[in-house]
Protein backbone atom coordinates (compact mmCIF):
# COMPACT_ATOMS: atom_id res chain seq x y z
CA UNK A 1 0.00 0.00 0.00
CA UNK A 2 1.41 3.34 -1.03
CA UNK A 3 1.64 6.14 1.53
CA UNK A 4 0.09 9.17 -0.13
CA UNK A 5 0.70 12.53 1.47
CA UNK A 6 -0.72 15.74 0.08
CA UNK A 7 0.91 18.94 1.26
CA UNK A 8 -1.66 21.48 2.46
CA UNK A 9 -0.74 24.03 -0.18
CA UNK A 10 -1.71 21.57 -2.93
CA UNK A 11 -5.19 21.17 -1.42
CA UNK A 12 -6.20 24.71 -0.59
CA UNK A 13 -4.20 27.94 -0.74
CA UNK A 14 -4.86 29.19 2.82
CA UNK A 15 -4.79 25.80 4.58
CA UNK A 16 -1.98 25.39 7.13
CA UNK A 17 -2.49 21.72 8.01
CA UNK A 18 -3.95 18.75 6.22
CA UNK A 19 -5.21 15.50 7.72
CA UNK A 20 -1.72 13.98 7.70
CA UNK A 21 0.14 16.90 9.28
CA UNK A 22 0.40 17.74 12.97
CA UNK A 23 0.44 21.23 14.45
CA UNK A 24 3.27 22.19 16.83
CA UNK A 25 2.94 20.96 20.44
CA UNK A 26 2.21 24.42 21.86
CA UNK A 27 -0.64 24.95 19.42
CA UNK A 28 -1.88 21.40 20.04
CA UNK A 29 -2.03 22.01 23.79
CA UNK A 30 -3.87 25.32 23.32
CA UNK A 31 -6.38 23.74 20.94
CA UNK A 32 -6.87 20.80 23.32
CA UNK A 33 -7.56 23.23 26.17
CA UNK A 34 -10.06 25.10 23.99
CA UNK A 35 -11.86 21.82 23.24
CA UNK A 36 -11.80 20.91 26.94
CA UNK A 37 -13.47 24.21 27.88
CA UNK A 38 -16.10 23.68 25.17
CA UNK A 39 -16.80 20.13 26.35
CA UNK A 40 -16.91 21.15 29.99
CA UNK A 41 -19.55 23.76 29.17
CA UNK A 42 -21.87 21.36 27.39
CA UNK A 43 -21.18 18.55 29.85
CA UNK A 44 -22.20 20.77 32.76
CA UNK A 45 -25.01 22.78 31.17
CA UNK A 46 -27.10 19.87 29.90
CA UNK A 47 -27.28 17.98 33.23
CA UNK A 48 -27.72 21.24 35.16
CA UNK A 49 -30.83 21.96 33.12
CA UNK A 50 -32.32 18.47 33.03
CA UNK A 51 -31.52 16.71 36.31
CA UNK A 52 -33.62 19.06 38.54
CA UNK A 53 -36.58 18.56 36.18
CA UNK A 54 -36.18 14.82 36.65
CA UNK A 55 -36.38 15.08 40.44
CA UNK A 56 -32.65 14.66 40.98
CA UNK A 57 -30.61 16.20 43.77
CA UNK A 58 -27.28 17.99 43.49
CA UNK A 59 -25.54 14.66 44.16
CA UNK A 60 -27.43 13.12 41.23
CA UNK A 61 -26.44 16.07 39.06
CA UNK A 62 -22.78 15.56 40.00
CA UNK A 63 -22.95 11.87 39.13
CA UNK A 64 -24.55 12.63 35.77
CA UNK A 65 -21.86 15.22 34.98
CA UNK A 66 -19.09 12.80 35.99
CA UNK A 67 -20.61 10.05 33.88
CA UNK A 68 -21.01 12.35 30.88
CA UNK A 69 -17.38 13.51 31.11
CA UNK A 70 -16.09 9.93 31.48
CA UNK A 71 -18.16 8.54 28.62
CA UNK A 72 -17.26 11.52 26.40
CA UNK A 73 -13.57 10.83 27.02
CA UNK A 74 -13.94 7.12 26.22
CA UNK A 75 -15.98 7.88 23.07
CA UNK A 76 -13.49 10.50 21.90
CA UNK A 77 -10.60 8.09 22.46
CA UNK A 78 -12.38 5.31 20.55
CA UNK A 79 -13.21 7.74 17.72
CA UNK A 80 -9.57 8.83 17.47
CA UNK A 81 -8.19 5.28 17.57
CA UNK A 82 -10.76 3.23 15.64
CA UNK A 83 -13.27 5.62 14.06
CA UNK A 84 -12.66 8.09 11.27
CA UNK A 85 -9.56 9.27 13.19
CA UNK A 86 -10.63 12.87 12.77
CA UNK A 87 -9.99 15.13 15.77
CA UNK A 88 -13.63 15.21 16.82
CA UNK A 89 -15.05 15.33 20.30
CA UNK A 90 -17.90 12.97 21.06
CA UNK A 91 -20.03 14.31 23.88
CA UNK A 92 -23.42 15.51 24.96
CA UNK A 93 -25.52 17.18 22.32
CA UNK A 94 -28.16 19.84 22.63
CA UNK A 95 -30.08 18.10 19.83
CA UNK A 96 -31.26 15.52 22.38
CA UNK A 97 -32.56 18.08 24.90
CA UNK A 98 -36.05 18.42 23.39
CA UNK A 99 -36.71 14.64 23.14
CA UNK A 100 -35.39 14.24 26.70
CA UNK A 101 -37.72 17.01 27.88
CA UNK A 102 -40.63 15.08 26.39
CA UNK A 103 -39.57 11.98 28.29
CA UNK A 104 -39.21 13.99 31.51
CA UNK A 105 -42.69 15.47 31.07
CA UNK A 106 -44.29 12.06 30.48
CA UNK A 107 -47.39 11.78 32.69
CA UNK A 108 -46.56 8.29 33.95
CA UNK A 109 -43.19 9.50 35.21
CA UNK A 110 -44.66 12.68 36.69
CA UNK A 111 -47.02 10.61 38.84
CA UNK A 112 -44.16 9.01 40.81
CA UNK A 113 -44.33 10.74 44.22
CA UNK A 114 -40.75 10.12 45.45
CA UNK A 115 -38.37 12.53 43.63
CA UNK A 116 -35.40 10.15 43.79
CA UNK A 117 -37.44 7.24 42.42
CA UNK A 118 -38.80 9.54 39.69
CA UNK A 119 -35.20 10.51 38.84
CA UNK A 120 -34.15 6.87 38.58
CA UNK A 121 -37.15 5.86 36.44
CA UNK A 122 -36.73 8.91 34.19
CA UNK A 123 -33.02 8.21 33.79
CA UNK A 124 -33.80 4.61 32.78
CA UNK A 125 -36.35 5.81 30.23
CA UNK A 126 -33.86 8.30 28.77
CA UNK A 127 -31.09 5.69 28.64
CA UNK A 128 -33.38 3.23 26.87
CA UNK A 129 -34.45 5.83 24.32
CA UNK A 130 -30.81 6.78 23.65
CA UNK A 131 -29.80 3.13 23.24
CA UNK A 132 -32.60 2.53 20.72
CA UNK A 133 -31.89 5.73 18.76
CA UNK A 134 -28.13 5.11 18.64
CA UNK A 135 -28.68 1.48 17.61
CA UNK A 136 -30.83 2.68 14.74
CA UNK A 137 -28.07 5.09 13.67
CA UNK A 138 -25.48 2.30 13.88
CA UNK A 139 -27.63 0.00 11.73
CA UNK A 140 -28.21 2.72 9.14
CA UNK A 141 -24.49 3.57 9.10
CA UNK A 142 -23.11 0.05 8.81
CA UNK A 143 -25.71 -1.08 6.30
CA UNK A 144 -24.75 1.92 4.14
CA UNK A 145 -28.41 2.80 3.69
CA UNK A 146 -27.66 6.48 4.26
CA UNK A 147 -25.23 6.51 1.33
CA UNK A 148 -27.76 4.81 -0.89
CA UNK A 149 -30.55 7.24 0.04
CA UNK A 150 -28.32 10.31 -0.27
CA UNK A 151 -27.53 9.47 -3.88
Amino acid sequence: MENISHPPMEQLQDLEYCIDSNPPWVETILLAFQNYILMLGTSVMIPSMLVPLMGGTDADKIRVIQTLLFVSGINTLLQALFGTRLPTIVGGSFSYVIPILYIIRDSSLQQIPDPHERFLQTMRAIQGALIISSSLQIIIGYSQLWGIFSR
